[in-house]
């Protein structure tokens, strides 16, 4: 899975650390979300899209790996 979470909250002007604490994370969560290390849970993925306003589809793509 690809995602686009740095350029979205990029767009918010939002640090990492902002990012964490809007969505009840830590740092490190978001860190390993950016890296694709971390694939999220629905809920978290709900959260940010909330967040973003923008459906989950547009910052979280399936790889042909997935």
């Amino acid at each position: 899975m690809e995602n686009t979470i740095k350029v979205e909250r990029a767009i918010l002007n939002l640090t990492q650390d902002d990012l964490a604490k809007k969505i009840g994370v830590s740092r490190q969560t978001i860190n390993s979300i950016e890296a694709n290390r971390y694939v999220p849970s629905t809920v978290l993925a709900l959260k940010l899209s909330a967040l973003f306003g923008k459906p989950v589809n547009d910052f979280f793509k399936l790889t042909k790996d997935d």
